[in-house]
């Protein structure tokens, strides 16, 4: 029994073919596209290179992130950073190199004095021409290798060694060393596109034998002016005693004066009291004295012994009257006061 055979539309075949045609043409018009096409991306510039045909050679035109047509097999895209980059020359705790950082070892400088002295130090810069960049220097990754690391080390090493070994604990004097590796790499790197915009020099390490000798002789320095200090401070406190002793003698002396002052003005004021009691004292004596000299005058006047005769009237009035003779030898006139004190011997005081 023969088994029948099946025959498959040719219909199918025919789309089956027709699909593989499309894709095919797809693939080629994606190839050709790419081959046509280049991608800047963000944070990059391209320089365009013409190597056939009319035109060779790298065009001015810069050319910022995004899709462009080239030539195919004519053309060439070169792209460079447009970001900031770093040039670290360190080999403590290394970042991981990325597109915009570059590591590279530590300087080695040898000082004025013979020592050895491993620096770290970061060198920012930035691609300002890129044109410069790929017509004198190429394209790639050459102006690392080429321009900003060996003139970076060279610089450096010029700059760094005319310093001491101490001068590297002196801040100013390694700021003023980077100050000038900048500006002389700014001066031979800014024509070639190429923009230096810090140099800083992180850390430095003495080899082991000079370290240890400038530990000892720094504790030796901080010992020297610990004393230092330490006789500053005793002469500022004796000074300062001093001050004080003389402060307290003048002012005992202020206060002895002022209780003699207090005394002096105590005294005269008792005196100025004394002396004007005994004025009044002598005005009041004076005053009854002069009372008593009227009062004598005003009895010596005419008319006085008829007064005084009153007066004896009075006083004898309840008293029994012996009358006596008033004229001759031995009369007595009653109404004569001195005659009657005289003869009965009364004196004044």
């Amino acid at each position: 029994m023969e088994t029948p055979k099946i025959q498959l539309p040719r219909v199918g075949l025919r789309v089956g073919r027709i699909l593989w045609l499309v894709g095919a043409l797809a693939a080629l018009s994606v190839s050709g596209y790419s081959c046509c096409t280049v991608y800047v991306e963000p944070g990059q510039v391209g320089v365009k290179q013409v190597v056939l045909g009319p035109g060779q050679g790298v065009h001015q035109d810069v050319y910022g992130p995004g899709l462009h047509f080239l030539t195919p097999g004519a053309e060439r895209m070169h792209r460079f950073p447009a970001d900031l980059q770093i040039l670290e020359m360190t080999d403590v705790n290394p970042a991981k190199e990325t597109v915009n950082a570059r590591l590279v070892p530590p300087i080695k400088i040898q000082t004025s004095e013979g020592y050895t002295v491993s620096v770290d130090v970061a060198v920012l810069y930035r691609i300002e021409d890129a044109y410069k960049v790929m017509t004198q220097i190429g394209p790639g990754r050459l102006y690392e290798d080429q321009a900003v690391i060996p003139r970076a080390e060279q610089q450096l090493r010029r700059e760094l060694g005319e310093l001491d070994a101490e001068d590297f604990y002196k801040g100013d004097k390694r700021e003023k060393a980077a100050a000038e590796v900048q500006r002389q790499l700014t001066e031979e790197l800014a024509p070639k596109g190429i923009h230096i915009t810090h140099v800083l020099v992180r850390q430095y390490r003495y080899d082991e034998r000079y370290q240890q000798a400038i530990e000892q002789r720094k504790i030796q320095d901080q010992t020297v002016f610990k004393n230092q200090a330490e006789a500053a401070a005793a002469q500022e406190e004796a000074r300062r005693n001093k001050i004080i002793a003389e402060g307290e003698a003048s002012s005992q002396v202020e206060r002895a004066r002022g209780d003699a002052e207090v005394k002096k003005l105590q005294s005269e004021a008792d005196l100025y009291k004394r002396t004007k009691e005994s004025e009044g004292r002598l005005k009041v004596e004076l005053a009854k004295a002069q009372g008593t000299e009227l009062e004598n005058k005003a009895l010596r006047v005419a008319g006085s012994e008829n007064l005084v005769g009153l007066k004896m009237a009075d006083t004898l009035k309840g008293v029994n009257v012996v009358v006596l003779p008033s004229d001759g030898e031995g009369g007595t006139n009653p109404l004569d006061l001195n005659a009657l004190l005289k003869r009965f011997d009364v004196k004044g005081d």
